[in-house]
Formats: structure tokens, C-alpha cells, sequence
């Protein structure tokens, strides 16, 4: 026996399998498209070969051709920002009532204490009349103030997890269990790019004075989508891309002389298994390349106005504010970029909300604010979608201590308040409320909904998390339906087998 052979065998029995099994499925494939005919297939496509014309979009005409996601990491209090509750003040310091609660289970963190006093909210809120109900805004947030008129303000969002991985899980991948493609890479996968010197989808991390939780890559992640789908983080420190610039001692010329030869090496290994993700990998190669010169020149903020750089704060001159984020997430879509996220961590308040809500409110307020009349300003609005919000709220109860200082509020998924602007949605309104507590969605008489909301079977004025992205996707041309992938035998989407657009949001 020749030893030779037998460390052979395992490689050769390997491409015997890969070959009856392309075979099989390149025959198979063949005689279903007899079957079906061309026209079921051809809506099978990616929308990828939608080309350029991004408001030509994938199902339908799209009303945005790009969305930047603000994610407020750690669940901000919708009490203390958005949910004006009077009544609260009368009720404060006294035990929730039971007939609010409701049975809901609590997280371990308030399930020891004797009582759940309410909470009302220190801080002063005004109403912004810009129709017959009016825009509730806290003191906390002056500078989203004055672009109150472009808000569509919903109170009514809601989630089922309780926790802070699941809930963001959740919300940017519609599952709860980690490995899911997320919003931005189905986006990518669904519409392609449009700028190919630039990612479609580009994340950012906004510095906190609080950064307590973690915020892994699979949240950005492809998931079980071609890798070319992931998220591309920018960093605010050293290279805005890691391994984007060339080693010491290597020149540009080098450099490509290096990726024709791995682009070479891998398309015969291409030839050789027939592995997709080894043509992703040259994609990625050549966009790393092509960015060498597009993100350094999208760094650079020296060609902005004093005028801009007011507008954002003195906060924009300083890589990696939240600030500075805002203005580079305006000067990405202006390049063609179809999505991107800012995180900023931090809204996790059970001890001194109102210390640290403060902090992170004057993180966000100005750069919030400037984005939206900055795209105004450009003609950028109308088909650039806003999202801010974050995974669940905070409830109407005090956790822990509470005194006219200071106090702190636990995780809420019953109701929670985003917001949206551009890219199609209505302006200046209001959408959904909650009883009195803001503790639960109420009806339009103001009753808590009963049962309580879920997501089999939409219940007008609610929003559930998978609505929330059936309707981003609807305002980017996508039927949430139709956008699928198949994997391991089953048809996913961002929306699972859920989520309704809410069409009254829609302009």
C-alpha cells in the first residue's frame, strides 16, 4: 500500500462527493426551471442587480434610499424622555397596582424588593403642537426639540425579551438566538452597493462615559449570508479599518500586485469546490483595496464648513463622539453608503438614571438634532430614512432607592417609545400610547390593551420589533415577505414568519 495514496484518499473521496453533488444539483436546478418557467425565478433574484437606481428598489418603488439606525444600547427611559405621564406625579412612592403589572414577570434585580413604587420623572416636558395631539419632549433633549416637526414619534413599540443580549439580538436580527444576518446585512444582501469603492453597510461606535455592556460583532454579522454582507466597522482610533493600510515597507503597487496573485490562487480554488464564500473573499480583497482611498478621504473633516461643524457641536472635531459619528453617517450616505448604524452604549440606568441619562443625552441631543436638519439642508431628508431607539424602555417603577435626586429604573419590554424621520415616513405625528403608568399599550380611550399585545396577530396602534423592520424595509422597496434566503432546508428573513408594515406611519 502506498503510504502517499492513503493520505490522498480523504481529499480524493472529498472531490468525488462535491462533484456528484454540484452535479445533482446543477441538473436538478435546470429541470425545476423548465418546470416553473423563467418569470417565478426571476423574482427569485437578489436585488443586487437592481443597479444604482437605489429608489427603483426590490418589490416596489422605494420611498428611502438609505437608512442610518441611531441605537441607543442598554434601553433608554421613555419616561424620562419621550412619555410625558402626569399622573405619575400623584401616584409617587405608591406600589404599582397589580391590576397594571398584571402578572409580568420582573428581571432579578427588582423580583426581591417588598414594593414597586412609582416613579414620575423629574424633568419638565413641553408639547410641541405640529398637529392635533402634539409631540411630548423632556428637557433633556433641546436640541431634538427644534426638529420636532420631522418626528414620527411612536410610543407603542414593544418587544417579549427582557434581557439586554437577547433584546438586542432580537431587534437587529429578529431572533433571539445569535447567528442571524443582521437588518443591515440583509439590506446589503437584498438592494447590493452603490458605491464600490465604499461597504453598504458601515457601523460606528459612539464613546460613552458608561460603557458597560458589550456589543459583539455578530450584530453586525452576515450571519448565514455571504460574508460580503457584513457590517464594516469604522474605529475613531489608529486606522479607521483594521489592516487597512499597507504594512511598513509595502507600496500600493505591491499591494496590488499581491491581491492579483491571491485573486488568482483563489479562483482556482474556486474551480477546484465550487465555495461562494471563496468569491466573497476576493470581493472583500478588492473593496479593502478600493477603500485605501475612499475611507481616509471620508475621515477627513477639514472640507466641512465651520457652519457644519457648529451645527453638530464641538464635539464633531473629536473622532469617535457621537457627534463626529453623526456627521461621518451623513457623509456616508451623501457617498452612496445604502445603511449605517451608530451604537452608543450606556442607557442601562438602574441606580442613577438621571445622572447618567444626563450624560448620555447631551452625547446625543446636538449630533441627533444636526443630522436631520443637516440632511434637510442637502435635500438628503426625503429619501433618508432616521431610526433612534433602543432595545426595550425602563419601567415606571423605582428599582432600588428612590429620592427627589436621584433614581433608578429596571429593564421594560411591555412598551417603548422610537422615533423616525425622512425616507417616507410622516412627520410631526404621534403613533400608539400607553395607560397612565407607561407601563402597557393602551387603546385610543386610553385602557390598557388586553391581552396583551403579541406579535401572531397585529393590534392597531402597537408596534411590535419585527414591524418596526417590516417597515424600514417597506420604506427601502422590500417586501419583508419576500426577502428570504434559504438555509439548512428553511426559508429565513429578517422578520421570521412575523411582523406587519404599519402603513399609517407611512407618507
Amino acid at each position: 500500500m502506498n503510504p502517499l495514496n492513503d493520505l490522498q484518499n480523504p481529499s480524493l473521496a472529498q472531490t468525488r462527493r462535491q462533484l456528484f453533488g454540484r452535479s445533482a444539483l446543477g441538473l436538478g436546478t435546470a429541470s425545476l426551471a423548465h418546470l416553473l418557467g423563467p418569470d417565478l425565478l426571476a423574482e427569485q433574484k437578489p436585488a443586487s442587480s437592481a443597479g444604482t437606481d437605489l429608489n427603483g428598489g426590490m418589490h416596489h418603488k422605494a420611498s428611502a434610499k438609505a437608512v442610518i439606525y441611531l441605537f441607543m444600547s442598554g434601553g433608554p427611559s421613555h419616561h424620562d424622555l419621550w412619555d410625558y405621564k402626569p399622573k405619575m406625579k400623584e401616584m409617587s412612592g405608591q406600589d404599582l397596582p397589580e391590576e397594571v403589572r398584571d402578572g409580568q414577570r420582573i428581571t432579578g434585580m427588582t423580583s426581591k424588593q417588598d414594593t414597586l413604587p412609582v416613579c414620575p420623572t423629574k424633568y419638565n416636558f413641553t408639547k410641541y403642537d405640529n398637529n392635533q395631539d402634539g409631540i411630548w419632549i423632556s428637557e433633556l433633549l433641546p436640541h431634538t426639540a427644534t426638529v420636532a416637526k420631522e418626528l414620527c414619534v411612536v410610543h407603542s413599540t414593544f418587544t417579549e425579551a427582557i434581557n439586554h443580549d437577547p433584546a438586542i439580538t432580537y431587534i437587529q436580527t429578529g431572533s433571539q438566538i445569535p447567528g442571524r444576518p443582521s437588518m443591515g446585512s440583509w439590506l446589503s444582501y437584498g438592494l447590493g452597493n452603490a458605491n464600490e469603492d465604499l461597504p453598504g453597510y458601515v457601523v460606528m461606535h459612539a464613546r460613552t462615559k458608561f460603557p458597560e455592556q458589550s456589543l459583539f460583532g455578530r450584530l453586525w454579522g452576515s450571519g448565514f449570508l455571504s460574508s460580503e454582507h457584513n457590517g464594516v466597522l469604522l474605529r475613531s482610533q489608529g486606522d479607521p479599518v483594521l489592516y487597512l493600510a499597507n504594512p511598513d515597507g509595502i507600496s500600493r503597487e505591491d499591494r496590488r500586485n499581491q491581491l492579483d496573485t491571491l485573486s488568482v490562487l483563489n479562483k482556482v480554488q474556486h474551480d477546484r469546490l465550487a465555495d461562494p464564500e471563496i468569491l466573497s473573499r476576493i470581493k472583500q480583497h478588492e473593496m479593502a483595496y478600493r477603500m485605501q482611498t475612499s475611507v481616509p478621504e471620508l475621515m477627513d473633516l477639514s472640507g466641512e464648513s465651520d457652519e457644519v461643524i457648529q451645527l453638530y457641536g464641538e464635539d464633531a472635531r473629536t473622532p469617535g463622539t457621537f457627534a463626529a459619528c453623526a456627521l461621518n453617517a451623513r457623509r456616508l450616505v451623501e457617498r452612496g453608503v445604502r445603511n449605517v448604524q451608530i451604537f452608543h452604549r450606556g442607557w442601562d440606568a438602574h441606580g442613577n438614571l438621571p445622572g447618567e441619562h444626563e450624560s448620555q443625552c447631551k452625547d446625543i441631543d446636538q449630533g441627533s438634532a444636526a443630522l436631520i436638519k443637516d440632511l434637510k439642508r442637502l435635500g438628503l431628508l426625503d429619501d433618508t430614512l432616521v431610526v433612534w431607539g433602543g432595545e426595550f424602555g425602563r419601567t415606571a417603577y423605582c428599582q432600588g432607592k428612590m429620592t427627589d435626586k436621584t433614581y433608578g429604573r429596571d429593564h421594560h419590554p411591555r412598551c417603548f417609545t422610537t422615533w423616525m424621520a425622512g425616507g417616507g415616513v410622516k412627520p410631526g405625528i404621534t403613533y400608539g400610547q400607553t395607560d397612565d403608568y407607561g407601563y402597557n399599550i393602551a387603546d385610543a380611550d386610553g385602557n390598557p390593551i388586553r391581552p396583551i399585545p403579541n406579535k401572531e396577530k397585529w393590534t392597531p396602534g402597537t408596534m411590535h420589533i419585527h414591524d418596526l423592520n417590516a417597515t424600514i424595509l417597506h420604506l427601502l422597496g422590500i417586501d419583508h415577505k419576500k426577502l428570504t434566503y434559504r438555509y439548512q432546508g428553511r426559508d429565513f428573513r429578517l422578520t421570521d414568519v412575523h411582523g406587519h408594515v404599519i402603513r399609517d406611519l407611512v407618507a
